[in-house]
């Protein structure tokens, strides 16, 4: 399978693997912070450095959870920031964050994309060189809260991949930071933003509705016991997977409301690699899979008509 053919084995069982809550001394995140500030012309150019290095120093150095993690146990994310606009008289900026993590899936040096999202209406303010601040009580500043809530969704997605719904502590978090900040004036932290359903306020909502709860069950079905099973079994893994897809569909033709923003998140984390976990699968599985995902990420459908080869 190819998904596996460039893997390199390790030949070393990492406990974090099988349980991620040890207590070890750490940070959680490794994050690596880029701010791509190309399109605003005319202004000096040392504050996005500054606050670059601000914003990388404020995800790495942060304890988020009262599981710490040892430096290679970290979390890998990626924060890419394009900013569009910035008015020095205000100290105001605009642009898009795209946020990606990724996990390791267990017996190989692979790692398994689990979010990978564009959020394309930030705004916020930052004077150069004044600290971060965030309280996880009260809203202090939509720049720190935008860092916190998708930090919170990254650890989330991460601890339900692991255990069974283990991600509620943290997706709680990113709930409140988005109810902490309905005072203020960024519309993607409302039910009606400018983004319609496709925004922070949703995106957490369906996170944690009852009507969403099969989603987070894949989740941990299609990591736990069905990538992390392939270096023992390459076959048992894929059916599971193969399930794990039959019960997408059932979600979809079930679908609790026209948006179903979580799914299609999810399904733009994993697209790439369902391709690939079926790629030399048996004729028939490919087949199958082909008309699950075309039907139900018609999005993605170029990508899926490799099954068809």
């Amino acid at each position: 399978m190819k998904i596996f053919d460039s893997i390199v084995k390790s030949g070393i069982i990492s406990l974090f693997f099988l349980f991620p809550f040890c207590q070890i001394q750490g940070q959680e995140l490794k994050c690596n912070v880029t701010l791509n500030s190309s399109q605003v012309q005319g202004t000096n150019k040392q504050i996005f450095g500054t606050l670059e290095d601000a914003i990388s120093d404020f995800m790495n150095n942060r304890i988020w959870t009262n599981n710490v993690y040892e430096v290679y146990e970290r979390i890998e994310c990626n924060f890419l920031f394009t900013i569009k606009t910035y008015d020095p008289s205000t100290n105001s900026f605009t642009g898009t964050l795209q946020v990606q993590s990724r996990r390791p899936v267990y017996g190989s040096s692979y790692n398994t994309v689990m979010f990978n999202y564009m959020d394309n209406n930030i705004q916020f303010t930052y004077v150069e060189f004044d600290p971060l601040e965030f309280s996880e009580t009260s809203y202090i500043s939509n720049l720190t809260s935008i860092l916190a809530f998708y930090a919170d969704i990254i650890l989330g997605l991460d601890y339900d991949s692991y255990s069974d719904e283990g991600g509620t502590p943290y997706f709680n978090k990113a709930d409140k930071i988005v109810n902490n900040a309905q005072s203020a004036g960024d519309a993607e932290w409302k039910a009606f933003g400018s983004r319609g359903r496709n925004n922070r306020y949703w995106l957490i909502n369906d996170i944690l509705s009852s009507d969403y709860e099969s989603l987070r069950h894949f989740i941990y079905s299609y990591h736990r016991l069905g990538l992390d099973v392939m270096d023992q079994s390459v076959d048992r893994g894929r059916l599971v997977i193969r399930e794990d897809l039959a019960d997408l569909q059932k979600f979809y033709d079930n679908k609790p409301d026209p948006f179903i923003h979580f799914f299609q998140v999810i399904l733009d984390a994993k697209s790439d690699e369902i391709v690939q976990v079926f790629s030399e699968a048996p004729p028939a599985d490919k087949t199958r899979v082909y008309s699950i995902m075309t039907k139900i990420d018609p999005a993605n459908q170029n990508k899926y008509e490799q099954l068809k080869q």
